[in-house]
């Protein structure tokens, strides 16, 4: 039986972005809605955060450790932990529109993807975009009409780019060009239909299998390349939000959750929402490649 663990009892209003920092041995993750970014070290047990001027929907690691690229409302800024500065870089998205900017991941060549969303997710509003941020500053829009962009992920050996749309319940895989950046051949990856909840944040491990969140649905679920679901993980709270690796070995799959900021009233468990979970999965991840800076970082 694989062996769940609460790591952080944090009661993250929205826990989100479990980033593992090799160079320092310790989890960096978000809260959204309590607008903090913390840092939690396995060895010691001890997790810090810090305050954050906006909601800090996903982060990416850079080369300097302790800085990081975040993307809190509808702008990229830099964090530094050890200061906590922030300080604005790029806006991808007007205000006032209610869109904020959700989950974000860096691709093996070191750019940063990030997908927006409409801030109620039970409105329905299809209004998010997808978007590719190269370390000069220049961005693109990929895509556009997106319910609640999620599942970013990268398989570098396959060449491979993965993506979801919670609201459409589905994550499509494309075929993924390194050098240029552009996905093609789109294909329906998993259509969520008769799985448990719906499809939220991924990682990608090191046999090429991508691990997903299934936010209302109490489970993590590990697809083979051919999209074929091989494992599920049940899990003591009912809306788990990531999976990524971590551990000095990359061995233990920490999950983060949604507690009070949860779009509907969640089910009693014996495990407070929003905490932070680690799995023994018996396998090992990969580590996320680092934002590219090329010196831009101020």
């Amino acid at each position: 039986m694989t062996s769940v663990d609460v790591a952080v009892a944090a009661a993250a209003a929205l826990g989100e972005c479990p980033l593992w920092a090799p160079d320092e041995g310790v989890l960096y993750w978000l809260d959204i809605d309590g607008r903090r970014v913390h840092r939690f070290d396995p060895v010691t047990g001890v997790d810090e955060s810090q305050s954050l001027p906006g909601r800090p929907g996903s982060m990416a690691r850079t080369a300097e450790p302790g800085r990081f690229l975040l993307a809190t409302e509808t702008d990229l800024v830099w964090f530094d932990w050890a200061s906590g500065d922030v300080t604005h870089w790029l806006t991808l998205e007007p205000a006032g529109t209610g869109n904020r900017l959700n989950d974000g991941r860096t691709d093996p060549a070191g750019r940063f993807w990030v997908g927006s969303m409409y801030e109620r997710p039970a409105a329905r509003r299809f209004t998010g975009n997808l978007y590719r941020i190269v370390p000069d500053g220049s961005f693109v829009t990929t895509q556009r009409e997106i319910g609640v962009a999620n599942a970013l992920a990268f398989d570098a050996q396959r060449q491979r780019m993965y993506f979801a749309d919670t609201l459409r319940t589905t994550i499509w895989s494309y075929e993924y060009d390194l050098d240029t950046g552009e996905g093609y051949n789109e294909t329906v990856f998993v259509d969520f239909a008769g799985l448990p909840g719906g499809p939220d944040g991924a990682c990608v491990d090191a046999d090429g299998c991508l691990w997903v969140a299934a936010v209302y649905g109490s489970a993590v679920l590990r697809f083979t390349p051919d999209g074929v679901l091989d494992r599920t993980i049940k899990l003591p709270v009912e809306a788990p939000t990531m999976p990524a690796f971590g551990g000095p070995h990359l061995d233990t799959l920490f999950v983060t959750s949604i507690g009070s900021g949860a779009s509907r009233e969640l089910a009693p468990s014996d495990v407070t929402p929003g905490s932070v979970l680690a799995i023994d999965p018996g396998i090992t991840g990969r580590v996320e490649p680092p934002f590219g800076s090329n010196g831009l970082m101020p």
